[in-house]
């Protein structure tokens, strides 16, 4: 056995499923031994697409993703994966290849330092030197992944070792840690705070999103009554159909939602740190804050919670359920009447049937076409904010979008490993037309996999969240437009089915017949972000005289 394939083995320990990767010369060994493994060998048209979906899988499954690319630029190209991964707390593991480390006659031809590069975007980068010492890497390196917070890890493995002959060929148990439950004084006091408060509100975050927290957040809101708002990659880990569900912040301040906000005197945040861009700013002496995680809080001069749990998050919000009973302080009424408002402000365009189309309209028709298992993977631009604000999910990991990172090129290849992952559920993959084109060659990938996908390209020629930004800022328009490919045939030339609807009915129309229909299906739909300064840059003088 040499130590590719005892990589291999390693891998296998570990239940991988797929390896996602653009294979090269230093990992032909590797390639070799993986070729008669139980593992699927995804190939991708770019790195940077594999490991964002490897870093979708491990966001989706909560195992480990796996990546695999060449030595310098292969390598180099999983670093915005990598940065993806390890701020939205998805566990990654990439693995890449280098020239021999023993003798090499190409000189310094393609080095690049690549676990140096890794180590500021990653929470474990090593150089494999001895064959030998695979199985032990590997475990340590996928322990580390799935740990509080989960992450990046990177593992290199030199030409050389790959095709070296080794004498250890046992692999470590995956022994799965028990995370440790908070103490008990700490959910007294907070119990004490929450009865204390007069007008308490409850934040869901992303590190929320497991089976057993969703459970233990619906008990807690049952119980006690409590409103409750979400970060933007918190949504749908509750029903948001729910009666006390407020909205979400896809603002991190001055929207309707923020009336509520700004009126309690209490936040119980769940599961949201300050690596999401924040949902609401702290100021001394304003609100207080109660911190519930598996980790303690990073202090920012926006984020200093008066009081945190450190511990198992469902057994705290578990906890906290039995010990709060004393509610006679609350008076939640002004909340029902922010919850009013802020749904006829959110409602204001959803039926507004102009063409090209408002992002609003899309969320109301995609909500309404979807079931309710449908999935949404989001890109980022613009359009991100409405789907965060009007999107309603009613299941968890049903709207998927990056709020960490916020990096452009990841919607399409998270929706090509959602549907991987949910071959029955209907998936819908929503891309700005900058955003599309920079990991656009998936298509073939998508197309050679027989996926069945939707994916909408919002066509406005230019980099729009940027121009918004530029006319709040009172600056002339200058450096953002471009042109587009026609799409249609561009969608044709992978072996994809192209559509150009050419007015609300007919989008509806597209849309329906899309979703029912096989194949890979690519929508190029006019956009209309006109009104984007309008509602977004004015929100606070509209809210002052609404509420």
């Amino acid at each position: 056995m040499n130590a590719s394939d005892l990589f291999i083995k390693a891998l296998e320990n570990e239940g991988v499923e797929y390896i996602f990767g653009v294979p090269g010369e230093e990992n032909l060994d590797f390639l070799e031994a993986l070729k008669d493994s139980s593992i699927t060998l995804i190939v991708n048209r770019h790195e940077q697409a594999a490991g964002f979906m490897a870093a979708t899988y491990g966001r989706l499954t909560g195992k480990p993703g796996v990546c695999l690319a060449t030595l310098g630029p292969g390598a180099t190209n999983f670093t915005t994966s990598a940065a993806y991964a390890q701020l939205g707390a998805m566990p990654l593991v990439m693995i890449t290849g280098q020239k021999p480390i023993k003798k090499s006659k190409q000189g310094r031809f393609q080095i690049v330092d690549i676990v140096e590069l890794m180590r500021p975007l990653t929470k474990y980068t090593q150089q494999i030197v001895e064959g030998n010492k695979i199985p032990s890497m590997v475990r340590e390196a996928f322990r580390i992944a799935t740990e509080e917070r989960p992450g990046a890890v990177h593992l290199e493995l030199p030409e050389d070792i790959a095709a070296e002959k080794v004498t250890e060929t046992r692999v470590f148990d995956v022994v799965r840690s028990r995370r440790p439950t908070a103490d008990g004084a700490a959910i007294v006091e907070a119990a004490k705070t929450i009865e204390e408060a007069k007008m308490p509100l409850l934040l869901i975050g992303a590190a929320a999103n497991r089976e057993a927290t969703r459970i233990a957040l619906e008990e807690f809101i049952k119980k006690t009554g409590i409103p409750f708002f979400t970060t933007q990659m918190g949504k749908g880990v509750v029903d948001e159909r729910h009666s006390n569900y407020m909205g979400t912040a896809a603002l991190s301040s001055n929207d309707f939602l923020h009336a509520a906000i700004d009126s309690a005197d209490l936040i119980i945040n769940v599961g949201h740190d300050i690596i999401e861009k924040p949902p609401f700013f702290m100021t001394p002496g304003g609100t207080k804050v109660i911190h519930i995680n598996f980790f303690p809080a990073s202090i920012d001069e926006v984020y200093f919670p008066q009081q945190v749990i450190v511990g198992n998050i469902t057994d705290t919000v578990q906890k906290l359920t039995e010990t709060v009973k004393d509610n006679s302080n609350w008076d939640l009424s002004y909340f029902t009447k922010v919850k009013k408002d802020v749904e006829s402000h959110l409602s204001k365009y959803s039926f507004d049937q102009r063409f090209p189309m408002l992002p609003q309209r899309l969320v109301q028709l995609i909500r309404e076409r979807l079931p309710d298992d449908g999935i949404v993977t989001l890109d980022n631009g613009i359009y991100k904010i409405w789907f965060a604000r009007n999107y309603e999910s009613y299941q968890p990991n049903s709207l998927l979008l990056d709020n960490a990172l916020a990096t452009m090129g990841a919607g399409l290849p998270s929706a090509m490993m959602a549907k991987m992952l949910h071959p029955n559920r209907k998936v819908i993959s929503v891309n700005g037309d900058g955003g599309f084109l920079m990991n656009s060659q998936e298509l073939e990938t998508a197309v050679r996999l027989k996926l069945n996908l939707v994916v909408i390209i919002l066509n406005d020629n230019a980099y729009g969240m940027i121009k918004w930004k530029q006319e709040g800022m009172g600056l002339a328009n200058f450096g953002l437009d471009f042109d587009n490919p026609d799409f249609i045939q561009y969608a044709a030339s992978f072996g994809a089915i192209g559509h150009q609807p050419d007015s609300d009915e007919a989008f509806k129309d597209c849309l329906s017949k899309c979703l029912d229909q096989d194949g890979v299906h690519i929508i190029d739909l006019a956009v209309d972000y006109s009104l984007n300064h309008a509602i977004l840059n004015v929100l606070l003088e509209e809210k002052s005289k609404q509420l």
